[in-house]
């Protein structure tokens, strides 16, 4: 294991002014959408504040990635909110509950046992489909839950899933505020116009500051527009956890855990730099269980690595994890200082951000590419996300699972051979991939197929040099297809077996009896 800080490794002084801008470029995005975030767990705003400070650091601390930009992501967050629903967890904005504790420590355990079991290549096999459909749901209902808070209602029902959020939404239409839906309508355009026209500015923090401005010099003053509470003086503390519900977190946690670690991965390898060191998925496995497991201890968001503050931190030049450094300098900074102004802040305008970063979550084009190259993939895809909508995101993600392991075991299964002719009485099979339980049968079938389709050969031989590991499911494979080979009146010798693969066949007797036979060819 590499030392504490390791992408401090060889850092040169040249580096620090990009680091430090990079740093505060990533915070101007991180904070106030973290904020957001907490939000639709229906969570104080200080918890998004909090999930800035200590999961960020610990990252820094034992992560490989030079520009990841960990706090939460709209996935966890929708996902924690689900988690505390199903089990009964009653969470209000002005309260954080210690099971929110529970929740981060049990996914920060879960993704450190996955790390003593090295199950970090393991755990990222969770299809692209599946994670597209997935976050699709995630974007749907999130953004359907903010909908009564930009007409002026202060409802958050994303964690009771799709239909609940689309009926509250429907119910606060003849309450609406013509005033929330004007801030709304032009924060969202705000927001849109950036991305559009500016997309390397900090929108999300020039927007909320927008708001903020608005409140202070009166526009809405007596328009009915709902503003969020001053915090005065936040800092993150330590929280022990309860234990009162830890049965009923864990089926979320696990969803949780898969997808913080699948989604940390997926931003890690999108922002690294050719000719950078390749990131060591067990590496990534402990940063992300710590970044958990110690954050939940100072009541932060279960933590995950970002895309967008990710890539802003990385556009901006952060050379190590000091720019992560700086971000939660920053963060204190505003837990400290700044938080009066958070009273000045409307409701709409963090509802607009939270809006506006789950449309990106349909990616309606990518679904267009799944239907172009694969119809398969894309109906993966679109059941994820209807189960998702039917029957709640952690439904969708235990499909989502499913769904995986199907199609992985889908693909064991195909056999993988090659044939060449030697002569007209015999013929050589290679195998072009290792035999598993899953593929040992069919592989077995595609070999008698091409020892069919040549009604002279009487002698096949078996090319197993591909072999790097046997179990006794192949060895009974391979008898079976000599038993199947010698009723044809068809000789089976095997060639180019490993040398560790032939220690563990030869305690067999069907191997020994070959060995003697001479059918066994080195």
């Amino acid at each position: 294991m590499a030392a504490l800080f390791p992408t401090l490794a060889g850092y040169q002084r040249s580096w620090l002014g990009r680091d430090l801008l990079a740093g505060f470029s990533a915070g101007a995005v991180v904070i106030p959408q973290a904020m957001a975030y907490a939000t639709v767990a229906d969570l104080p705003v200080q918890v998004g504040l909090y999930t800035c400070i200590v999961p960020m650091f610990v990252y820094a601390l034992l992560g490989g990635s030079h520009a990841m930009s960990v706090s939460t992501t709209s996935t966890i967050a929708t996902l924690t909110a689900t988690t505390l629903v199903s089990a009964g967890v009653t969470s209000h904005s002005d309260n954080i509950p210690r099971d929110l504790v529970t929740l981060s420590m049990l996914v920060g355990v879960i993704l450190l046992i996955a790390r003593l079991l090295r199950l970090g290549s393991v755990v990222e096999v969770i299809s692209r489909p599946t994670l597209i459909g997935l976050q699709a749901a995630v974007g749907v209902t999130v953004a359907t839950g903010q909908l009564p808070k930009l007409l002026g209602e202060d409802t958050e029902e994303s964690g009771h899933g799709f239909i609940r959020s689309l009926a509250a939404a429907i119910e606060a239409v003849p309450q609406a505020n013509l005033a929330t839906i004007l801030l709304s309508a032009g924060s969202l355009a705000a927001l849109f116009l950036f991305k559009r026209f500016i997309p390397a500015a900090p929108a999300p923090l020039i927007v909320a500051a927008g708001g903020i401005i608005l409140v202070a010099v009166g526009v809405f003053s007596g328009l009915g527009v709902t503003v969020l509470k001053p915090l005065g003086q936040v800092v993150p503390t330590l929280t022990l956890p309860t234990f009162d519900h830890v049965l009923q977190l864990l089926p979320g946690a696990f969803a949780i855990a898969v997808l913080a670690f699948v989604e940390t991965s997926a931003v890690g390898r999108s922002i690294r730099e050719p000719g950078e060191r390749p990131l060591d998925s067990n590496r990534e496995l402990l940063a992300t269980a710590g970044a958990s497991l110690l954050g939940g201890l100072f009541q932060s968001l279960p933590a995950a690595g970002g895309f967008s503050q990710s890539a802003v931190n990385k556009n901006a030049g952060a050379r190590s994890q000091v720019s992560a450094i700086v971000t939660v300098a920053l963060a204190l900074l505003v837990g400290l200082f700044l938080g009066s102004l958070i009273g000045l802040l409307p409701q709409a305008t963090l509802a607009s951000l939270v809006f506006f970063a789950m449309l990106g979550l349909i990616d309606v084009r990518t679904l267009a590419h799944l239907w172009h190259v694969s119809r398969r993939d894309f109906w993966v895809a679109m059941v994820t996300l209807a189960i998702g909508l039917a029957f709640g995101l952690l439904s969708a993600v235990a499909a989502g699972v499913v769904f995986t392991l199907l199609l992985l075991l889908t693909e064991l299964s195909k056999p993988r051979v090659a044939s060449s002719t030697d002569s007209e009485a015999q013929v050589t099979i290679t195998l072009l991939e290792p035999l598993y339980t899953a593929n040992v049968r069919a592989t077995e079938q595609a070999i008698l197929d091409e020892v069919d389709a040549r009604p002279g050969v009487r002698i096949v031989i078996l090319d197993l040099e591909v072999l790097q590991e046997i179990s006794i499911a192949v060895l009974d494979g391979f008898e079976d297809l000599d038993h199947e080979l010698s009723g044809r009146g068809v000789e089976l010798r095997l060639r180019s077996m490993p040398r560790h693969v032939v220690r563990v066949a030869a305690r067999t007797e069907w191997y020994a009896r070959l060995a003697r036979a001479g059918r066994v060819i080195p």
